[in-house]
């Protein structure tokens, strides 16, 4: 590809291997992305329906899971430059709910063991992912506090909640935290925090400021909590597979889909739907250090900040499964702090969606993928059609 760097012979080959994935019945269809200084490379692949005839389109809607917290947490950083929010000021003034924390003493424990939180929680700790509270990487229903928050409503998922933001931090005000604030790095339910804390500060919906400051300005015109009906004939059918077949199972249909209507709970976490060229907006701005077209959605040192790994070593502690080896944590965004394989260089910045997304980008390289699939992940560890594409683009580099 002229300009880019990018073999376009090698880039076919990235095609013939994920086609592979879809012939073999791993996924129904995908779309790939890769972007590399100014030149893009989209392939639609497969079908929009298991065992359906409708090809995958190019701007076929994913539900986009964990790749909606980059997005809440740069939506954060606009209020700091505002200064309406402060990384390192309690976030009580704006959620009371999460005043006078209580800490179990330990994580099998009874909720009722527990000691007085050293310190308030800040809005560095939810962008940080050290709030005190998250998901619990233990076998479901291991320990009693796991049992609260899913009897809560407020476990960890791909689905939004199904209460109002009010009620949900209600609830979760009501349960001790896990560990201190600022102790550990505890997955997703910061981004969910952040996002009623966002909508709080600026005095109006979480979706509507997405969609004022980020998503407009950006002209994702297609990424929303809900998809209209005019373009639900875009949004794919999604599966899980059936741990001992491999049987794709149908999670969400688009006739009937929680997406297709108004949401209680925008979910900060991963409650968005997005297109690749519309994801690639997002990326290209945080490549570009916060600009876009004209003008600016964020300054450069917030970008810079938002991508600067922020976990000690101890705090990374029990999170392999969900960080690789070499992977620190930004605002909202994995950070790889080391080259620790082909497709991974200090630097490079994303995440992935449980709903089967991954998206990444690497200044380094100028470069971003996106991969959307519509197959739920299996395990907090990437399957191998990640890798695979991930892999593939890396290889694609020619200079």
């Amino acid at each position: 590809m002229s300009g880019s760097g990018l073999s376009r012979e090698r880039l076919d080959r990235m095609r013939d291997v994920m086609s592979g994935y879809v012939e073999r019945g791993d996924v129904p269809g995908l779309v790939t992305l890769v972007h590399r200084r100014g030149e893009t490379r989209v392939e639609a692949l497969g079908t929009m329906a298991a065992g359906g005839t409708v090809p995958m389109r190019r701007d076929a809607i994913f539900r986009i899971a964990s790749l909606t917290k980059p997005i809440t947490a740069a939506a954060a950083m606009i209020l700091v430059e505002e200064c309406k929010l402060r990384l390192d000021e309690p976030v009580d003034r704006l959620l009371p709910e999460l005043a006078d924390r209580r800490v179990l003493q330990r994580l099998e424990g009874p909720l009722d063991d527990t000691v007085p939180a050293r310190r308030p929680i800040t809005l560095r700790d939810l962008l940080t992912f050290r709030l005190g509270i998250g998901a619990v990487l233990a076998p479901r229903g291991t320990h009693p506090i796991q049992r609260a928050m899913e009897e809560a409503g407020l476990s960890p998922s791909p689905n939004p909640p199904a209460i109002d933001p009010d009620e949900w931090m209600k609830r979760l005000g009501a349960l001790p935290l896990v560990h201190q604030p600022g102790e550990r790095w505890m997955y997703h339910t910061g981004s969910e925090v952040l996002g009623v804390l966002i909508a709080r500060a600026a005095g109006q919906s979480f979706a509507s400021f997405l969609s004022d400051r980020i998503l407009d300005p950006l002209g994702m015109r297609d990424t929303s909590f809900q998809v209209p009906a005019e373009k639900l004939d875009r949004l794919p059918p999604s599966y899980r597979a059936r741990p001992a077949t491999g049987e794709l199972v149908l999670q969400d249909d688009p006739a009937d889909s929680r997406w297709g209507r108004p949401v209680a709970f925008p979910s900060g976490g991963g409650g968005l739907v997005s297109t690749a060229d519309d994801y690639l907006a997002f990326c290209r701005m945080m490549l570009d250090r916060g600009r876009h077209g004209g003008g600016r959605v964020l300054s450069r040192p917030s970008v810079e900040l938002m991508t600067s790994n922020h976990l000690a070593p101890e705090q990374r502690s029990g999170t392999r499964s969900f960080l690789g080896p070499d992977e620190g944590w930004g605002f909202g965004v994995s950070v790889s702090v080391r080259r620790f394989d082909l497709a991974t260089t200090p630097g490079r910045f994303g995440w992935n969606g449980g709903t089967g997304t991954s998206a990444y980008s690497d200044p380094g390289e100028d470069l971003v993928g996106v991969l959307l699939t519509q197959r739920h992940m299996d395990s907090t560890t990437s399957p191998a059609v990640f890798q695979d594409f991930w892999t593939s683009a890396y290889r694609a580099i020619d200079d």
